[in-house]
């Protein structure tokens, strides 16, 4: 299993910009550093306590700074962007990158990101995410074409000799596109499944990622594609330090307590994805708190206690997935523990879990 981030990120509202933007290349540079496969960051307009509105900026940043690991957005909310204006900036950044870019897209789901763009009905932005998709592949070929849709218009202009035109392909000469899914059934781990793109999905549950990943490989197989679970990408809270009890100090007394406190369930109540994080259905949401996310949500301890653990979920899974994704917390005002944590992942507790030989060909 590999390991990566998703830089949502999850910091304090109080923080600053130029806080939120340092703690972001700061954790890009240090997963590099130690072994992370992926780092994703959100994107997010008017969120408190996800403050990066613009993804592409850290990307670009830990671009020069990194050499190994992959980066890539997640997501791109492509009703709010103009989709042409988009395939450009990120065949650029792909460009640049030179193989190390991956590109999520997503709807958009916040209903205070969409009013910014003077969205007031959300219901069409699933339909201005499919023609943004169409025309961006579109500008990636660099081919002339004309194009007037339901929402944008849009085209690749005819070079001439005495007027040539700049390469805007994706390195490579295709995209390596991601999608998430925030319901089960997701309509949009399906469309992952039919396009080919990378599946993600945000942990509420084990019959949720379960649904996930019976979506993804019944979508693959219509699409005349094999599938297994290796592109797949889940995203958890995970804390490892040298013992239960550090851990778990780390945790709830730390950066993801408080964000989960503040934020998280709030926003998991609302959309209705805490009840499926619940080990038992008799349980009151009001008392879930901190220790109760790290006993039985969060997955936290020793290096050996969160083999255990995953190795557990895993079974109860029915088997491992490619990538663990693990969300960023504010940890700016004391980033050593939270670091050590990211690499006894990495480094100790991933590479002694149960071995799944797998392949993926989407």
């Amino acid at each position: 299993m590999q390991v990566g981030m998703f830089q949502t990120p999850f910091v304090r509202p109080e923080r600053t910009p130029r806080q939120v933007f340092e703690w972001a290349l700061r954790q890009a540079v240090h997963a590099d550093k130690i072994g992370f496969s992926e780092y994703w960051v959100g994107e997010h307009g008017t969120l408190n306590w996800e403050g990066i509105p613009s993804p592409e900026l850290v990307i670009a940043a830990a671009a020069l700074q990194t050499s190994q690991i992959k980066f890539g957005p997640l997501a791109h909310l492509l009703p709010y962007h103009h989709p042409a204006t988009l395939a450009i900036q990120t065949a650029w950044l792909s460009q640049i990158l030179e193989g190390r870019y991956m590109l999520g897209v997503a709807t958009g789901a916040y209903p205070t990101d969409a009013a910014v763009r003077g969205i007031k009905d959300m219901s069409g932005n699933h339909a201005m995410m499919l023609e943004a998709i169409d025309i961006m592949e579109r500008v990636w070929k660099g081919e002339p074409f004309e194009f007037e849709g339901q929402f944008w218009n849009a085209g690749f202009p005819q070079a001439s000799p005495n007027k040539p035109l700049r390469d805007v392909r994706p390195w490579g000469g295709t995209m390596q596109m991601a999608m998430t899914g925030l319901s089960a059934p997701s309509p949009s781990i399906g469309f992952a499944g039919t396009h080919g793109f990378l599946p993600a999905s945000v942990y509420a549950g084990n019959p949720f990622l379960r649904s996930h990943f019976e979506t993804y490989r019944d979508t693959m197989k219509a699409a005349g594609r094999e599938s297994d679970r290796s592109a797949h990408r889940v995203v958890r809270d995970v804390i490892v330090a040298d013992t239960d009890e550090e851990a778990r100090k780390l945790a709830t007394e730390g950066g993801i307590g408080l964000a989960w406190k503040e934020y998280i369930k709030p926003t998991y109540e609302r959309f209705g994805v805490l009840k499926g994080l619940l080990h038992d259905p008799s349980v009151d949401p009001a008392d879930v708190d901190a220790d109760y996310l790290a006993e039985h949500v969060w997955i936290v301890g020793s290096v050996e206690t969160v083999r255990q653990k995953m190795e557990a979920w895993f079974s109860d899974l029915g088997g491992p997935f490619g990538t663990l994704l693990v969300y960023s917390h504010d940890y700016i005002d004391n980033p050593e523990p939270w670091e050590r944590s990211m690499e006894l992942l990495v480094k100790e507790v991933a590479p002694k879990l149960s071995d799944a030989k797998q392949t993926v060909t989407a």
